[in-house]
């Protein structure tokens, strides 16, 4: 029996988890108590009981990224630098689930960027491409991707240097032939954790880290897909301040608690639709008409 020791989680599954120390030795682990808290990511303290140990607690996150809707709460990774939501030019990506995913790392204080594959697809590229502009324009990050040829995986990788990135991106995007280029051996060591936590088989059910060089600075985290992305975390009179085209136009509106939906002397919907050529804080009318629909749905959650 040892002593505790520091290492960080690289792979849960139900009661196991897998967590990596300084020398990149890798122990299979089983948190105390009856319920799991633990998430790729996390930094804990464990101690050593034969050939596996048992996390002791979970040392302070400096973020969590999880989503969360009327029934349960589901946290992806901890301690994350930035956020990559994998786009394509087909199938044509969700707008909305887009949105939310960008909130949802907003409101941790996380990074985010937009990267869309398959730019050989030509006219559908172009017409996604377009699509993204008011994002670029509020200054997330859109870099364009062929997995095809490789063509941006450079500027990919300088984007993914030096910092522990959770890739995000709906089914048929390209998400597992991304993390496979940047991560050649990637097969082999899913082949690893799955055999270390005795689930038999790996599918990207669940939250796996990989490390993109020998020096262990720079970390891909391949996260589950999803149909849904809940925000029940989130209250309404926020949604404002983490949208960054709205909360550029903060600060006018005649009522100090404007909701910026049907107030007189609103200060932000004197934007929406505005031409952004002649209108520097110019809101895109999709953009708002999300907003005003988040909006009433956390403003109406059911909360137990």
């Amino acid at each position: 029996m040892g002593g505790t020791r520091l290492a960080r989680v690289v792979a849960a599954h139900g009661r196991h988890c897998l967590v990596e120390d300084e020398n990149g030795q890798r122990t299979l682990c089983h948190p105390r108590g009856k319920k799991s808290a633990v998430v790729v990511g996390d930094i804990v303290a464990w101690q050593p009981s034969g050939d596996e140990g048992s996390i002791e607690r979970i040392e302070t996150r400096r973020n969590l990224f999880y989503r969360q809707d009327e029934m349960r709460t589901k946290a992806f990774a901890a301690n994350l630098d930035q956020v990559l939501i994998l786009l394509a030019a087909e199938p044509v990506f969700s707008e909305a689930q887009l949105t939310r995913a960008l909130l949802a790392a907003e409101a941790e204080g996380i990074s985010a960027c937009i990267v869309l594959n398959k730019q050989d697809l030509g006219e559908s590229f172009d017409q996604a491409w377009a699509r993204l502009e008011p994002y670029r324009r509020m200054g997330t990050p859109v870099l364009p991707l062929g997995l095809h040829d490789g063509h941006g995986l450079d500027a990919l990788r300088q984007r993914l240097t030096g910092r522990h990135t959770l890739v995000l991106g709906p089914s048929g995007v390209g998400k597992s032939t991304l993390v496979n280029r940047l991560v050649p051996e990637a097969g082999a060591q899913t082949g690893e954790i799955s055999r270390a936590l005795n689930t038999g088989r790996h599918t990207t059910t669940a939250t796996t880290w990989y490390w993109l060089e020998p020096a262990r600075e720079s970390a891909l985290i391949d996260s589950p897909g999803f149909q849904e992305f809940g925000l029940h975390h989130l209250e309404a009179e926020r949604l404002a301040q983490l949208m960054p085209d709205l909360r550029a136009a903060l600060g006018d509106c005649r009522f100090y608690n404007c909701t910026h939906r049907h107030e007189p002397g609103c200060g932000v919907r004197a934007h929406v639709g505005a031409d952004p050529a002649a209108d520097p804080l110019a809101i895109d009318q999709n953009r708002y008409r999300l907003y005003d629909e988040l909006f009433d749905e956390l403003s109406n959650k059911r909360t137990y």
